[in-house]
């Protein structure tokens, strides 16, 4: 029997930990993140789910309690949580034959040993990840990675482990009378609908889907729900996505804080989009072959203001912020309707290919890009800020007035260096 295993590390209440990292005084309180302008919450730390406060919970009804409560919000921080997210894979891929990032907060890897070593390399891996980033996470072990994340759902649920669970390491009946216990829609996979079919098939536990007819769970389901069935005992199914695979699409999208009325006040905020979605491909390393352009009102307005989708598509494939601030501001300026109450646009790059290439040949000299420009402007923001270089009002340091509200926002304290932490002895 091979004695390769499968670990799922998974960072505990990602948002908040990275909040609690620079800002000691939020542990042990009960702290919220807000979704995109501070709409509703979006994560949770265990002293707010203990509350009673839920997902998705308007802030506007939870901010009155707040004060009593001893709650702490705070603005989505996507700067620091996407760089924070950096740092806990690299750490984790040190540990393991290969690694796949499946989300923000977590990372499957491989591991090999018996299952004292298991163990061991879970606890190893749990103290490297909050000794080098900070936050604390929970180590699944497993045959499959369906038992991977059941493992880890058990570590998280049991403080007497330690953060860390390797199923062979348990003792022997222990897991099956945990699965006994636990409703299918505990499993990764499994959401409450089909939880509601399998009960009408008398499954209803972890251990019932377990022992059903792969075959039977194939006809009556699908594909996947039969591999859950197959990886549950032991079969991996799953495969393993060691490298990303190529985006097909890359997307810049935002709601406004407040309405936009003007066609101006569009071209606007398309300057400002489409740049920051430039700079999403000059880090990917991408070009795009086309753009669409998006723009909406509200979903309750009658719709005289609602902007149809415009694709642009470019004679050669182009990263170029210039032509594509061009661009969008061209097609907004067509179709925008002064007085209709925009709240919200987008950019979605379509047609990608590696920037790296020779790409096409412009023989008609059709378009005017210059490759190097967004490159360089891309340096610049990094080693000064965001703020610090654009074209028009992107450029400009202080936000549109209808720019995302992000009213209770900590800083940037990994990719900014005005809010580098300062440390006084």
């Amino acid at each position: 029997m091979s004695n390769n295993r499968i670990a799922l590390v998974d960072v505990n209440n990602f948002y908040v930990s990275c909040e609690r990292v620079f800002d000691p005084r939020l542990e042990g309180r009960p702290v919220v993140v807000l979704s995109n302008n501070d709409g509703c919450v979006v994560a949770r730390s265990a002293e707010a789910k203990e509350l009673g406060i839920k997902t998705g919970a308007p802030w506007f009804q939870v901010q009155g309690q707040a004060k009593a409560w001893g709650l702490v919000a705070r603005s989505s921080n996507y700067e620091l949580y996407g760089d924070m997210s950096s740092r806990v894979m690299e750490v984790v891929g040190r540990f393991g034959t290969w690694q796949e990032v499946y989300s923000i907060d977590e990372s499957f890897v491989g591991l090999v040993g018996d299952p004292a070593q298991l163990q061991a390399a879970g606890r190893d891996i749990r103290a490297a990840v909050m000794r080098h980033v900070g936050v604390p996470v929970c180590v699944g072990v497993a045959s499959t990675k369906t038992l991977a994340k059941f493992a880890n759902r058990i570590a998280k649920q049991n403080p007497a482990l330690g953060g860390v669970c390797a199923l062979e390491a348990m003792p022997p009946g222990h897991v099956e009378g945990i699965q006994e216990r636990v409703p299918a829609s505990g499993l990764w996979g499994v959401g409450g609908k089909t939880a509601d079919r399998l009960k009408m098939m008398g499954i209803e536990t972890i251990a019932e889907l377990k022992a059903a007819d792969p075959a039977v769970i194939r006809k009556k389901f699908s594909v996947v729900l039969q591999r859950t069935v197959m990886e549950l005992n032991g079969t991996e199914c799953i495969p393993h996505v060691e490298e990303r695979v190529d985006k097909q699409q890359i997307m810049f999208s935002r709601s406004f804080s407040e309405p936009v009325t003007t066609v101006a006040g569009m071209e606007e905020v398309m300057a400002v989009y489409a740049q920051r979605g430039a700079a999403r491909l000059n880090e990917e390393g991408m070009r795009a072959s086309a753009m669409t352009v998006t723009a909406g009102t509200s979903r309750f307005a009658a719709g005289e203001g609602s902007f149809p989708a415009a694709t642009i598509r470019f004679a050669a494939p182009t990263q170029d912020p210039i032509v594509l601030v061009r661009a969008a501001v061209a097609a907004i300026r067509q179709s925008a309707v002064t007085g209709a109450s925009y709240l919200r646009a987008g950019v979605l790059f379509s047609g990608l290919e590696p920037a790296s290439g020779a790409g096409m040949l412009d023989v008609f000299g059709a378009g005017d890009a210059q490759p190097e420009v967004g490159g360089v402007m891309g340096e610049v923001r990094n080693k000064f800020g965001s703020t610090a270089i654009g074209i028009g009002i992107g450029g400009l340091a202080q936000a549109p007035q209808w720019s995302m509200k992000r009213e209770l926002a900590s800083p940037r304290y990994t990719t900014d260096w005005k809010d580098l932490p300062v440390v006084r002895a």
